[in-house]
């Protein structure tokens, strides 16, 4: 193939790697043997996309073969390295339309960052949190902006007026940073309940451990493994573009109409929360730490969105 027949957009160019890379004879197949819901034989990588794709395929398959295939990237080279990309590839380009809205220049630098944040991530993901294809397109996702925002920030124009400026983006309130924490796994709803209300309210932790019917010293321990992983995911910048969107309006019982995040953990009867109005839905993929020590503390109750 000339260098004329081949596309100058990277999501193009890498599409037409990947179907370069699955078109017979091709010695790069998954098998789908040992993975429920899939067929039980070597599957072509563009007809293992389609399946996953399918409304059929729940999150539990589609995770268990994103890692899979994190796990031939890093081990086997750059043809599983394209792989992901290519079976990645409609969330890639959906994240690609949302980054060009209201971009005026080429976006072809953004698209370029796009994939490099993907790539780079395939390397350092924790494969045991759920939702493996959506933070590896959101870890591309951040790479984007940061790009878009550096060159933005060079087009503006500086002027010498005095008067307070507003804070470089992203900004947030804290309970909203435990939102998004909460919505990427990275913490659970009580983890966040806790944290909000020995850090950003009076109570202490005697008092929280109190409600939960355990030592003070557990919770602490608890709150402190909760805050490492909330401040790792922070320095990542695993948390700077999680979206958040209100729940749905639900009928609820009586006895928990009017009971907040951390009204609930404290016994308070204030309303519900920002916390829980604003976190997408807790994962059931991950494990905390009161159930990897084999407590029953009680949750905030609260339904997926």
């Amino acid at each position: 193939m000339s260098t004329v027949d081949w596309p100058s957009s990277p999501l193009d160019a890498a599409q037409r790697a990947f179907t370069l890379l699955v078109r017979p004879p091709t010695h790069v197949g998954f098998d789908g043997r040992g993975f429920a819901g899939l067929p039980d034989e070597i599957l072509p990588l563009d007809e293992l996309r389609d399946l996953l794709l399918s409304p059929a395929a729940s999150v539990k398959v589609r995770d268990a073969v994103w890692r899979e295939l994190v796990v031939r990237a890093r081990r086997d080279g750059p043809a599983w390295v394209l792989a992901a990309a290519g079976v990645a590839m409609p969330g890639l380009r959906r994240t690609a339309g949302l980054l060009a809205a209201g971009w005026r220049r080429d976006t072809d630098d953004l698209d370029c960052e796009l994939i490099v944040g993907f790539v780079s991530r395939l390397k350092t993901i924790d494969l045991g949190g759920p939702r493996v294809c959506g933070r590896l397109i959101d870890a591309g996702l951040r790479a984007a902006r940061k790009a878009r925002d550096a060159d933005s920030d060079a087009q503006l124009i500086h002027a010498d007026a005095v008067g307070p400026i507003a804070p470089i983006h992203p900004w947030d309130h804290p309970e909203l940073v435990l939102a998004r924490a909460v919505a990427a796994a990275v913490i659970d709803a009580d983890e966040a309940n806790l944290i909000a209300a020995t850090r950003l309210e009076d109570a202490t932790v005697a008092q929280a451990a109190d409600r939960l019917g355990i030592p003070a010293s557990t919770a602490s321990d608890w709150r402190a493994r909760a805050e490492r992983r909330l401040a790792q995911a922070i320095a990542v910048g695993e948390l700077a573009f999680v979206p958040l969107r209100p729940r749905r309006p639900r009928r609820r019982r009586a006895d928990t109409a009017n009971t907040g995040p951390v009204g609930r953990l404290l016994g308070a009867g204030s309303g519900p929360g920002p916390l829980l109005g604003t976190q997408q839905r807790a994962f059931g993929g991950k494990t905390s730490d009161r159930e990897a020590a084999g407590v029953g503390a009680p949750g905030i109750g609260a339904a997926p969105a």
